[in-house]
């Protein structure tokens, strides 16, 4: 790995950690669209610094949920719950940034941030093991 990329893993990892604390926050301050958007991008950015690490790398969000299902989800590296978590983030995070008349209940974002946290911590191991 070049130097370059190891500083991009950790610039994204570092990005990763951010997100969640910035979604702590929203979820406090009941703001649960802006939080389920910070959760999704928690997880983006360290599932796409594990696919770097694994030399892969993709311009869309689709492109990079699909690399994290198919070499990671599919091959038994990263638990199913985990590819489950991440694609259900990604679903909502569309729907609450781009439709109309979407409500999340508190209960569930609050699950999902736990959910988050620990995707998070998972992968950063998976990359530390790489």
């Amino acid at each position: 790995m070049s130097p370059a990329t190891d500083d991009l893993i950790a610039y994204r990892l570092a990005r990763a950690d951010e997100c969640l604390a910035d979604a702590d926050l929203l979820l406090e301050a009941g703001s649960l669209h802006s939080c389920v958007n910070r959760l999704y991008y928690a997880c983006f950015y360290v599932v796409s610094s594990l696919l770097l690490r694994h030399g892969f790398a993709s311009s869309k969000h689709s492109g990079v949920l699909a690399a994290f299902n198919q070499r990671f989800v599919k091959s038994g590296l990263v638990s199913e719950a985990d590819g489950q978590l991440y694609g259900m983030l990604f679903r909502n995070r569309g729907r609450g940034d781009y439709e109309d008349l979407v409500a999340f209940d508190a209960g569930e974002v609050t699950a999902w941030a736990g959910g988050a946290k620990q995707f998070v911590a998972h992968l950063k191991a998976l990359i530390d093991s790489s």
